[in-house]
């Protein structure tokens, strides 16, 4: 949900001796690329040193990051975006200084590997986590009080974001550039990035796989294309497998497979995204909103959005529209 501020954010991206120099650009592209003036909130990205500098990375050159630890003391937001391979255990003053952001309440966020660090220092003890799928069983065999997710993309547990390898981190901050910002602006640097702005299973705490666009999947993608473009129409799985010239097992099981998630559940996502951009775009009622989106009527809007959300369409449009305000 978009954040009302007229402060800029700081964001800490936090770089490490050895990192590979993708993970550490994937937070500062979505999150520095607000260059038109209508990009609000505005965000300071920070990147700081764990080890002495310069940074040597997998890439064979150096960086010298302007900050080191202690520019995560002031950051709203910390984002760990990777780790070493070997998923080594940080060193203490890393530890400590994740535990004090995390204490003061800023928001921390671990893509890949960078859940490691985050579950030495505690901060994902009792909740559902995401990383690498090739190193899932090792995170869950070391810290067993986290719940690890093998199947999502990126999960969000309230306080902490984490996501799985490489792309994966992307959608993750995607994810949370449109929480920050509103969809409007998270189009807008995805398509700068050349990437689909938001791929979602699950709202909420549960982003899953996302649904394939190409050509190859020929029918099968021509038919839920119609169905997002036509979301306040009622779909039965039958019509569309007829449709998409399978029986409706093999389309359910195609269908999971190629997005991880149900049909029901993929549906209400996509009716979810699509109410909320109305919401953030538009001043038509909420009926009207509940209608075009396909929830018929703004009782069943009003359900879904508590359920999925915890908030009202009223209030998310208030607090969105407010952010806009307060930042002119």
């Amino acid at each position: 949900m978009p954040i009302p501020s007229s402060t800029p954010l700081t964001i800490a991206v936090i770089a490490f001796d050895g990192m590979t120099p993708f993970h550490l650009s994937v937070p500062c592209l979505v999150f520095g690329a607000q260059t038109d003036e209508t990009d609000l909130p505005p965000f300071h990205v920070r990147v700081c040193a764990a080890d002495p500098v310069p940074l040597r990375t997998a890439a064979g050159f150096g960086i010298t990051p302007e900050f080191g630890l202690e520019g995560l003391e002031d950051a709203d937001i910390v984002i760990m975006p990777a780790w070493h391979d070997d998923c080594r255990d940080a060193a203490q003053p890393l530890v400590t200084a994740l535990q004090a952001a995390s204490g003061r309440g800023a928001r921390m966020v671990g893509l890949c590997l960078g859940a490691f660090p985050l579950a030495q220092a505690g901060l994902l003890d009792g909740k559902s986590a995401a990383t690498h799928w090739g190193m899932a069983e090792r995170l869950a065999a070391r810290y067993p009080k986290v719940r690890v997710d093998r199947e999502v993309l990126y999960v969000d547990d309230g306080a902490v974001l984490t996501s799985a390898g490489v792309a994966a981190g992307l959608d993750c901050c995607l994810y949370l550039l449109r929480q920050l910002a509103g969809a409007e602006v998270a189009n807008r640097v995805a398509r700068r990035l050349l990437v689909a702005p938001h791929r979602q299973g699950g709202q909420a705490q549960f982003i899953e796989r996302p649904l394939p666009v190409s050509g190859s999947e020929g029918r099968f993608a021509d038919v839920l294309a119609c169905v997002t473009a036509n979301l306040g129409m009622a779909h039965s799985i039958d019509a569309l497998a007829e449709r998409a010239a399978m029986s409706r097992r093999n389309f359910t099981r195609h269908f999971r497979q190629a997005t991880g998630t149900s049909f029901k559940q993929w549906l209400l996502n996509q009716r979810l995204a699509h109410a909320q951009g109305m919401l953030e775009k538009s001043a038509v009622s909420i009926d009207v909103v509940a209608q075009e989106a396909g929830f018929g009527t703004a009782l069943s809007l009003r359900q879904h959005f508590r359920a999925s959300l915890q908030t009202s369409p009223s209030a998310y449009r208030k607090l969105f529209r407010q952010q806009l305000s307060q930042a002119v």
